[in-house]
């Protein structure tokens, strides 16, 4: 299994006085392993500190299992939320002193209340969810597969994939992978995505590289565009020659405005 993604987003760690959290923080976990959230300090160590005043020293935890992760809630006043940004509104509520409470979505937003205006939020990305082969149900468990690429095509990660895409399977030609603000652009009418920013489609094609395709990284020592342009080149290489994303897929866009088409994705 790939494992479990947290990310605390630039300036969501909440605030310590006058001075907000302003660095981006990224743990990777595995199975069995397990990552500390809450204000800290020196007798209580957290792997991701959340400097807010109604935050516990230590607030809870999350453990990764071979297919899913779970929620302790060490707060003996405060419930968490842990909602589901790609549902249609779905959260699960974990009350205080909670231990171990699966969550069962992909991909998370963790929410915990403060004294401060906006409430204190990380990310989740959960491990793969599995899928049988369609072809194998029925007959018994040993001779089951399971999808090499397990992807969600009601994602939001899935829609930025295709994106992604969406020039080559239109030209069929070695055009350039759209830059990231030109996602923003092409999905930002859809619904669910008038909200979505350059960080969180960066945030998507990270996962897309390092847990869903697993992409290693490019060779080399190049520059940080020359590293981001390649993974976005080896992820759009993978899912055409695979059929991940294939024209069909196009249908979950916007329809092309413009010079449409060819011509103007070309132009673009």
């Amino acid at each position: 299994m790939s494992g479990v993604v947290v990310h605390l987003p630039r300036g969501s760690g909440g605030a310590d006085g006058d001075e907000r959290r302003a660095d981006a923080v990224t743990l990777r976990l595995g199975p069995g392993e397990v990552a500390r959230f809450g204000r800290g300090s020196p007798g209580t160590p957290v792997e991701l500190r959340l400097a807010d005043a109604a935050i516990s020293r230590l607030a809870g935890e999350i453990r990764v299992t071979d297919d899913h992760w779970q929620l302790t809630n060490h707060s003996s006043t405060h419930s968490y939320l842990v909602e589901n940004p790609e549902g249609a509104g779905e959260y699960l509520r974990v009350p205080p002193r909670r231990l171990g409470a699966p969550v069962p979505f992909e991909f998370a937003r963790v929410v915990l209340p403060t004294r401060g205006e906006h409430p204190v939020t990380f990310q989740v990305f959960a491990p793969d969810h599995l899928y049988l082969d369609p072809e194998a149900m029925g007959v018994p468990w040993g001779s089951s597969t399971v999808t090499a690429y397990s992807l969600d095509e009601t994602a939001t990660y899935f829609l930025v994939l295709v994106a992604l895409c969406e020039p080559r399977l239109r030209d069929q030609s070695r055009v350039a992978v759209p830059t990231t603000p030109r996602i923003v652009e092409r999905l930002r009418t859809l619904p669910g995505c008038a909200g979505l920013s350059a960080r969180a489609v960066s945030s998507h094609i990270d996962y897309l590289a390092e847990e869903k395709l697993r992409i290693a990284a490019p060779g080399g020592d190049p520059g940080k565009g020359d590293r981001r342009n390649g993974k976005r080149e080896e992820i759009v290489g993978l899912a055409l020659r695979f059929g991940l994303v294939r024209e069909d897929h196009l249908a979950l866009l916007p329809p092309v405005t413009g010079a449409g088409g060819r011509e103007g994705q070309a132009a673009r």
